[in-house]
């Protein structure tokens, strides 16, 4: 049912985050990301791509995922900006709010936060450039910067 729509199902997956993999840091792509592993930061499409996130039952982010189209099945604790199209298959679990043009969620999905609609062609928020301005915000500081 979920990534066999037209579009999805043509999608080609230029990278994978195994299982057993973490990442610590933000990561930019485009094309297709299939995620089973752990990302520690923010997930973000390069601008003006038509790039798919894959998010497997396995996969977890901690931090803000800015991507077009994405099937969700994992857990993200942070914010979800979908400019094209996002789907929430039965095991996703968002700690966070959903910026959105077009939805699509199925019985025993999750979103703990907002379900924000974003008419296609509206700008989304820029939320993820603002919360570095946040006095207590987690992203103050670069990832690879370390202060003692």
């Amino acid at each position: 049912m979920f990534g066999k729509k037209k579009g999805f199902s043509t999608a080609r997956i230029d990278t994978l985050i195994g299982q057993g993999s973490e990442i610590n840091g933000d990561l930019i792509f485009s094309g297709g990301l299939h995620v089973d592993g752990k990302i520690n930061g923010n997930v973000i499409a390069e601008e003006g791509s038509t790039a798919i996130l894959i998010l497997s039952e396995f996969g977890r982010i901690e931090g803000d995922v800015k991507v077009p189209n994405m099937v969700l099945n994992g857990e993200i604790v942070g914010d979800v900006y979908g400019s094209t199209r996002v789907e929430l298959a039965p095991k996703s679990r968002i700690k966070g709010s959903v910026y959105y043009n077009l939805i699509e969620m199925a019985i025993g999905a999750e979103v703990n936060g907002g379900l924000v609609h974003q008419p296609q062609g509206s700008q989304l928020p820029k939320r993820l450039e603002d919360k570095s301005n946040e006095p207590g915000s987690s992203n103050d500081e670069p990832v690879a910067e370390n202060h003692l």
